[in-house]
């Protein structure tokens, strides 16, 4: 937009990147560019570093002679994506972060303390509870099996990937994320997002219609979500709008999603529509998110509270019975 030729643009991009391997995908875009290759074109031989949403923009911005625009809007969608995906980690890090140091914890507690005190109790011969009967087996378990634990660990760690992985396993979690409890509206908000803030990026661009949709296909995870876009892409091009394909799934798709798109259909505004759409799930997540977080806090203290107070009692009941023995 500054008036710098292209080529020129993509050699000062060249200089300050200090990425060696980007620097060399820059230099075949470059090289690309002044044999006179379009652009979009040259983005395209590299689908790992350039998706088919870029590559689609690009071309529309080189068809329609305003590529500045195209690129503008294409760093608009993903700073977009990419602040709402890391909204949604961020309220899951916390938790995760405190289990696995909790789990951590409770591994070296039950290797190093709890041998210690069995050799007390061993010693001073009382009748021991179930719940300290069970501490003191998994302590053995541990200190006289840990390769075979960790190796176990490994074992669990590989098998549910490739469970995640199957395609039966990834489609019966897509159903069910969309009705747990809290979680539920915040999937189909996020999907509502993506496709709304996608779809709005693609359509500005002057990317066609059914091209937009099964481009914003791509973008979405969620196999419902998209065998939707595939029924509208098919629908528009027998002449079906949009937001009757998005009005017959109002249990993904909230009822906000397809009024806001007709509206868009019916004034010519559905790029603004899907836009005002995409950015008031953006903050309706962001909410939801602190809120989620919120909520966590106290049910993992509460969670760490038993835990810990598990742990104490069934060590403490053995020195309560040995009292009473006396």
């Amino acid at each position: 937009s500054a008036g710098l030729s292209l080529s020129r643009a993509i050699g000062v991009m060249k200089k300050q990147s200090k990425n060696k391997y980007f620097r060399e995908i820059l230099v075949e875009i470059e090289e690309g560019i002044k044999a006179g290759e379009p652009f979009g074109d040259v983005l395209k031989k590299q689908p790992k570093v350039w998706n088919n949403l870029f590559v689609s923009m690009v071309k529309a911005g080189e068809e329609s002679g305003d590529v500045s625009k195209s690129l503008l809007e294409i760093s608009i969608q993903m700073e977009k994506s990419n602040a709402l995906r890391k909204k949604i980690l961020g309220a899951m890090l916390y938790p995760a972060i405190i289990i696995c140091v909790m789990l951590l914890i409770a591994v070296l507690m039950l290797i190093y303390v709890v041998p210690t005190l069995t050799s007390t109790f061993s010693e001073l011969k009382v009748e021991l509870p179930i719940t300290t009967r069970s501490i003191i087996f998994a302590s053995n378990f541990l200190k006289d099996h840990t390769i075979l634990f960790i190796f176990g660990i490994i074992l669990v760690g590989i098998f549910t990937y490739g469970i995640f992985k199957l395609k039966k396993t990834k489609k019966y979690i897509d159903y069910l994320s969309t009705r747990m409890p809290l979680i539920g509206n915040l999937v189909k908000q996020n999907n509502s997002a993506k496709t709304a803030r996608t779809l709005s990026s693609l359509l500005v661009s002057g990317v066609e219609i059914v091209s937009a949709l099964a481009i914003t296909k791509e973008v979405l995870g969620n196999e419902y979500y998209r065998a939707i876009l595939d029924e509208a892409a098919e629908g528009v091009q027998k002449g079906v709008q949009i937001s009757d394909v998005f009005q017959k799934y109002e249990h993904l798709y909230p009822v906000f999603v397809s009024e806001m798109t007709a509206v868009g259909e019916e004034t010519g505004k559905i790029s603004e529509m899907l836009g005002k759409v995409a950015v008031y799930y953006e903050n309706e997540i962001e909410q939801k998110t602190k809120n989620i977080s919120t909520i966590i806090e106290p049910v993992l203290m509460v969670v760490i509270g038993a835990a810990v107070g598990f742990f104490a009692v069934s060590m403490i009941l053995p020195m309560y019975s040995l009292v009473n023995g006396l």
